[in-house]
């Protein structure tokens, strides 16, 4: 495990013609944490919920099948996975024969868990659900609730990370919101591309200056960082200079090499979102 200048983002990659574990890159979360000032006591809970649109493999007889796959990466895992590896990863399923989906997951589950947790102590797996093609047409396309950010005509004129937009009114009665938007950008910190997102700011507290906190997420528009380290940015963020007593957040990426990405991270113990595309993914 080193550091994503050595993943193979980025890089040219030879696609797997059979099964390998070993394409799994895993990059430790706790250097981009140490810069937020989080320890070893996470200030969240959550975790990460992928979605893998390009799951096939072969049964006995060669025929292929194919799936969705809707991974939990338990956000107290010792590492992310990089996702042009798990890409690679998942590739390697293609031409590889299985009894069955039973052994799919299962390895799935495996090896993901080892990934996620290598170097530490497995606390708990990373969650693997498949989709079989026969129910593709269960799967919805919800946009996020809540009061839409997106709505406030305003100047913007910061690209990086601006805490400093971000008030409360921490003289006033609490409240409870739910605000959203789609202006969400952030960009790969290995290859620059942009990563196109929606999030959703759910919280309890002292109410939160919506101009500032629309200016705040559209800060993030020529950031570089992986999607997780993004989410956990703006819950510290929002934690410090809003006060609230109660918060979650929560991003939705749009899909790239057929993997979509949606951290979610919250204060209190809640249950995980469903793991929902919205239009744009």
């Amino acid at each position: 495990m080193t550091s994503s200048i050595h993943s193979p983002l980025g890089q040219p990659a030879l696609y797997a013609d059979q099964y390998d574990a070993a394409l799994l890159f895993p990059i430790a979360r706790a250097p981009q944490r140490t810069e937020l000032g989080i320890g070893a006591t996470l200030p969240f809970l959550g975790a990460d919920l992928w979605t893998a649109f390009e799951l096939s493999w072969l049964n006995l007889r060669g025929k292929p099948q194919v799936a969705l796959a809707h991974i939990t990466v338990p956000c107290e895992s010792a590492n992310i996975i990089e996702s042009k590896s798990l890409k690679l990863y998942l590739g390697s399923f293609n031409n590889t024969r299985f009894p069955d989906a039973a052994e799919v997951l299962a390895r799935l589950r495996a090896d993901l868990t080892e990934a996620a947790w290598r170097g530490g102590i497995v606390q708990s797996s990373v969650g693997v659900r498949l989709v079989a093609a026969e129910l593709f047409d269960r799967e919805p396309i919800e946009e996020l609730d809540g009061l839409s950010l997106d709505r406030l005509e305003l100047d913007c004129d910061r690209y990086t990370p601006a805490p400093e937009l971000l008030s409360a009114a921490t003289e006033e009665a609490p409240v409870t919101e739910v605000l959203t938007s789609n202006l969400l950008r952030s960009n790969c910190p290995v290859t620059d591309q942009p990563d196109w997102g929606s999030v959703q700011i759910s919280y309890f507290g002292p109410q939160i200056e919506q101009a500032g906190l629309l200016r705040y997420i559209i800060s993030f528009r020529n950031h570089q960082g992986f999607h997780e380290h993004c989410v956990e940015r703006m819950f510290m963020d929002i934690q410090a200079r809003c006060q609230p007593h109660k918060l979650s957040v929560y991003a939705r990426y749009t899909r790239r090499g057929g993997l979509d990405i949606n951290p979610f991270r919250t204060s209190y113990p809640q249950a995980l979102p469903a793991n929902r595309r919205n239009a744009r993914q």
